[in-house]
């Protein structure tokens, strides 16, 4: 395993040459930057003794091998161990005001920081929305621990342990190449059914869901096209992107662009109707009742599973009563090999926020995925996907 260890500066600093340490003896490659306040309480010295490599501390550093970029390249993982409030926030903003930053900002690898601090600076409101917007784009953070801090009180912003660290780490590189030479398809957002120029019919969804799961399935090593409906999110980088409004255009691209995949996972909230007519210009605000007639879109879903041949094809069920017997009964009319079911009762699991799933499959499958952001339940379900194609 390569490992790029980034040290910010707290003073849990030094437990990052133990660590260090420690993956050398279970035979890693560790690559090592330093932050300018990391210095402060750690020097270069220490990490190029244990590592036997060069110490990177400043973008200028062998300027030939533009090193922001090639240690990013280089790596399986990258490690922030501690994760200061400073660097969390720079993180979030899309700072890149330095060696570390930048590079974290140009990965394209499992991505992986342990915070540690004062509890009062890891409570603030600013600090936990900057948490939850990293843990949203993919990152993966070890939550802290109470325990004993540097000022002598006690509460949560200790560095976590050890174990629990090297435990993410090997996680993330295990999961590192697992879909290497598959190619993966996922549809993601809403559709959009206009009945003039500028008003359509809709849904919540803004298919933060698909998105992280696009983004897991490129970190695995797959070969990834999202169809992506209207969204205000950012696509992930290194996926290919199709975009589509309405549930034709979705139909016609899955067809296109989905059909003969290793995987489908179809996460999009397709709409059932659309208008029977399209006004070619806008309506004009009337007293009288609007009566719309609506007619049926062609089964996105159900086509993919005629013509899944060897696919390995999983639907989604966003259901508000009986869950688990309506999304039994559409894995079995759209010949799924699996569907996730999650309660969207008010609203609940659209955006970017969190979410809970179940897996179902065959007569009585179940995995429960637990309620977590999207970013880690998105890992979970590539997971169980991956143990169902083993099993298959």
């Amino acid at each position: 395993m390569k490992v790029l260890l980034g040290v910010s500066g707290g003073i849990a600093a030094y437990k990052a040459a133990a660590l260090t340490s420690t993956l050398v003896q279970r035979g890693a490659t560790v690559d090592v930057i330093l932050t300018a306040a990391a210095q402060r309480f750690i020097t270069p010295l220490t990490f190029a003794s244990l590592t036997a490599r060069p110490v990177y501390t400043s973008l200028w550093d062998a300027p030939e091998r533009i090193p922001h970029i090639h240690l990013v390249r280089e790596a399986d993982v990258a490690l922030v161990v501690p994760a200061t409030a400073n660097l969390i926030a720079k993180l979030a903003a899309g700072i890149a005001d330095d060696l570390l930053t930048s590079a974290l900002l140009a990965a394209r690898i499992p991505r992986i920081l342990a915070p540690a601090m004062n509890d009062a600076m890891y409570d603030d409101g600013v600090t936990q929305e900057n948490v939850r917007a990293l843990r949203a784009r993919g990152y993966e953070l070890v939550d802290p621990e109470r325990g004993f801090l540097a000022e002598r009180e006690r509460g949560i912003g200790r560095l976590a342990s050890p174990e629990r660290i090297l435990d993410a780490l090997e996680r993330a590189a295990g999961r590192r190449r697992s879909l290497l030479g598959k190619r993966v398809a996922i549809t993601a957002g809403p559709t959009r059914e206009a009945f003039d120029p500028v008003r359509f019919v809709s849904n919540a969804s803004t298919g933060a869901t698909g998105i992280a799961l696009a983004r897991e399935a490129a970190l695995r090593g797959a070969s990834v096209t999202l169809l992506l409906g209207p969204t205000l999110l950012d696509a992930p980088a290194g996926v290919d992107v199709v975009r589509f409004s309405s549930a034709a255009e979705l139909y016609d691209a899955a067809l296109q662009r989905a059909v003969g995949a290793d995987v489908i996972i179809a996460t999009a909230a397709v709409s059932d109707w659309r208008p029977a007519e399209r006004s070619e210009a806008k309506r004009k605000k009337s007293a009288e009742p609007l009566t719309e007639q609506f007619e049926a879109n062609a089964d996105v879903l159900a086509t993919l599973g005629e013509r899944k041949g060897a696919t390995f094809l999983v639907g989604f069920a966003a259901e508000t009563e009986d869950h688990e017997r309506h999304a039994r009964a559409k894995l079995r009319e759209k010949n799924l090999d699996a569907i996730a079911v999650n309660d969207v009762r008010g609203e609940r699991g659209f955006g970017p926020g969190e979410n809970e799933l179940v897996l179902l499959w065959g007569r009585d499958g179940r995995r429960e995925l637990g309620r977590a952001d999207k970013a880690t339940l998105a890992a979970r379900l590539l997971d169980a996907i991956e143990e169902r194609m083993r099993c298959s």
